[in-house]
C-alpha cells in the first residue's frame, strides 16, 4: 500500500464506477466485460473486448457489486459471477505485481536484499521501496521510503516477493525510476485496497485498515 494516495498521470481517461456512481480515473477501477455465456470476466489488462464495466478496486465496492446483483443491472442482462471473485482479483492482482517487478527487476531497475536497498535509498537511486508484508516490523522500520508520494509499497508476502526477484524469500526490495515502477505502484493501490480484510471471507466488512 502506498504512502500518501495514488496519482494519477495527466489526462487520464475516467470510468463511472457501477457502485459508488462515481466518474474517476481508470486507474482506480477495475474493468469487467460479460462474456458471452454471460459471465462477467475481469479484464485486469484493460485489453477484452466488448464494453466496460468498472468498479472501484476497493473490497467492499467489489462486495457490494456481487451482492446487489450491479453486474447485471450494468449490463442490461443476466450477468453470473464467478464464484470467488474476489480472491480471484487479489490472485491476479498479485501476480500482476509480481511480473512488474520481475521485469524490473530483469531490466536492471530493481534490487532486493537489505544492504543494496540501503545503499540505493542512501544513492537516492531508488524510487520505490518495496517491503514485504509479513516481514519483521523492525527490520523493516530500519530503511525510510523516499519523501514523496507513492513511493512505498507493502502488499506482497515475501514468498511473493521472492517470486519477483527469483529467490525463496525477500523482505526489502527496491525499484529504480521508470514507466515499470509507477504501473507496479498503480497495481500495488488495487491490490492493498482488494487485500484489505480478507479475512471478512469475501463480504466486504471493514473493520479499519491498518496503517504505517
Amino acid at each position: 500500500m502506498t504512502r500518501g494516495g495514488s496519482k494519477s498521470r495527466p489526462q487520464e481517461p475516467e470510468r463511472k464506477c457501477i457502485v459508488t456512481g462515481e466518474v474517476a480515473p481508470k486507474t482506480g477501477l477495475i474493468r469487467f466485460v460479460v462474456s458471452p455465456d454471460g459471465m462477467a470476466v475481469p479484464d485486469l489488462l484493460g485489453k477484452l473486448p466488448g464494453r466496460g464495466i468498472y468498479v472501484s478496486a476497493q473490497r467492499a465496492a467489489i462486495a457490494t457489486a456481487i451482492n446487489k446483483g450491479l453486474f447485471s443491472r450494468s449490463a442490461k442482462q443476466q450477468v453470473t459471477v464467478p464464484d470467488g471473485l474476489l480472491d480471484m482479483l487479489v490472485r491476479g492482482h498479485a501476480d500482476r505485481v509480481v511480473h512488474l517487478i520481475s521485469l524490473a527487476r530483469k531490466a536492471g531497475g530493481a534490487v532486493a536484499g537489505y544492504e543494496k536497498v540501503k545503499d540505493w535509498l542512501s544513492k537516492e537511486q531508488a524510487y520505490v521501496l518495496i517491503q514485504a508484508s509479513d516481514g519483521s516490523e523492525r527490520q523493516k522500520s530500519k530503511l525510510r521510503p523516499p519523501s514523496e508520494r507513492d513511493r512505498y509499497v507493502d502488499c506482497l508476502t515475501g514468498d511473493e516477493l521472492g517470486q519477483a526477484f527469483g529467490r525463496e524469500n525477500v523482505i526489502h526490495g527496491a525499484l529504480a525510476s521508470g514507466g515499470l515502477a509507477f504501473r507496479v505502484v498503480e497495481e500495488a493501490v488495487k491490490l492493498s485496497a482488494l487485500r484489505a480484510n480478507e479475512s471478512d471471507g469475501g463480504k466486504g466488512r471493514r473493520k479499519g485498515t491498518k496503517s504505517r
